[in-house]
Formats: C-alpha cells, sequence, structure tokens
C-alpha cells in the first residue's frame, strides 16, 4: 500500500509539479511519505517547485511537542525535501483558534486549490477533525474532538492533550482536484465496509468522497474484508 501510494503521488507530480498537496499524518501514509522522499535522490527534479499543505492540527499542543502533526510532516516530508518557505500550515497553539482559521482559509483561497489531498480513515468515519455530526463545517474551523479521535496512536507519544483540533472543513477538501485515500488495518475494515456502501451522511464523513470525481482509495490486506 505505502509503495504503491508513493509511486502514485510522484506520477502526480510528474505531470504536475507545482501542485500543492495536502497531507495527513499518522501511521498509516508515513511510510509511504517516506517512500516519496527517497525518491529525492533519484529525481531531485521532482520536488523542486511541490508544495505542501498541513491537513490538519492537535490544537493546544506546542508546536514541537512529538505528537503533532507539525513533528510528523517535518520530520517526514518538509526537513527532507528542503521545502521551506513552500510548505504551510496550521499553528497548534494560535492566540485566537478563529483567526488562525481564517488565517489558513485565506492561505487556501490564494493559493489553492488542492491538487491531490492525502487523507486516512477514522474509525468513526472522520476525515482529518471533521467528525460525525448532525452537520459538516465548509472550510477551516476549530473542531471538538470526539473520543474516537482522542484515542489516536499520535497521542501516545505526549503527555499533553489537545484542546481542540484545527482542521480544513469538507468542502475544501472536495475542492481538490484529486483525492488519495489510504487506509491500513483491521481496525479499518469495518469503516471501509460502511464506507464502500455508498450511503452518504454527515454522521460518517468519509461519506462525502461519494461526492468526489476522482478518489483513489488505497488500503492494505488487514483492511479488507476477507469474507
Amino acid at each position: 500500500m505505502s509503495r504503491a501510494a508513493a509511486n502514485w503521488l510522484a506520477r502526480e507530480l510528474k505531470r504536475t509539479p507545482d501542485a500543492l498537496l495536502c497531507l495527513a499524518t499518522g501511521g498509516t501514509p508515513t511510510r509511504a511519505y517516506d517512500l516519496l522522499a527517497e525518491k529525492r535522490h533519484a529525481q531531485p527534479g521532482l520536488f523542486r517547485k511541490l508544495r505542501v499543505l498541513k491537513l490538519d492540527e492537535w490544537g493546544g499542543l506546542a508546536m514541537d511537542d512529538p505528537a503533532t502533526c507539525e513533528a510528523h510532516l517535518q520530520h517526514h516530508i518538509v526537513q527532507p525535501l528542503k521545502l521551506g518557505r513552500r510548505y504551510f500550515g496550521f499553528e497548534s497553539q494560535p492566540r485566537d483558534a478563529q483567526a488562525e482559521c481564517a488565517r489558513v482559509n485565506e492561505w487556501l483561497t490564494a493559493n489553492g486549490p488542492i491538487g491531490v489531498c492525502v487523507l486516512g480513515l477514522g474509525v468513526n468515519g472522520h476525515l482529518a477533525f471533521n467528525e460525525p455530526a448532525a452537520f459538516l463545517r465548509p472550510h477551516a474551523h476549530v473542531a471538538t474532538l470526539s473520543c474516537a479521535s482522542l484515542r489516536h496512536a499520535m497521542l501516545n507519544e505526549t503527555n499533553e492533550r489537545p484542546k481542540f483540533g484545527l482542521t480544513l472543513g469538507m468542502a475544501s477538501l472536495l475542492q481538490a482536484r484529486k483525492i488519495l485515500l489510504v487506509v491500513s488495518g483491521a481496525s479499518k475494515r469495518a469503516p471501509i465496509q460502511k464506507l464502500l456502501s455508498g450511503e452518504i451522511t454527515p454522521r460518517f464523513p468519509a461519506s462525502f468522497l461519494w461526492l468526489h470525481p476522482n478518489v483513489v482509495l488505497l488500503c492494505d490486506e488487514a483492511a479488507r474484508d476477507k469474507e
């Protein structure tokens, strides 16, 4: 899965060298990012114009906390590819969380749309911190974190607990030209089956991917229904 994802992203960058990639974090896409970054040795020009946008962030953690999305992207993508100012994302401890979301929305309006959005699938169907709810928010917003999100493995790397989530909204994600959904682990078997049912509901935000014309789903064997 990871190698297929890295190769798919490399092909997209060959087609559109200045693409804006919006990247999720967590265990599922990490190996794909490492494999993609390794291509810089054989194809140094592949990443010269690449731009990266951070999908979401744990609000309230310090930016250098090892559990942050910032730390993960810096280690696996931003520093290996020397992106510098071609990387943009939420601050994890903004003085004003609403103003921080407005800042991200303004940046995306000026620099978007997203070319490729890499997403993972939450066990409760969340995409980024767009959590199951009666309605979904369209653009960057402050999110109340679900119990499922607060059990995320990334938080095992810190003694702190996030106070809220900062995330792009569903409209921003669905405006991406292409979406790559990567899913791994046996715990995602039931969510994948629910996604593939085709029923669209805000109580399972990933179901809104059915409204997008260009979604690629890659999963590992553990996440597949073996029946």
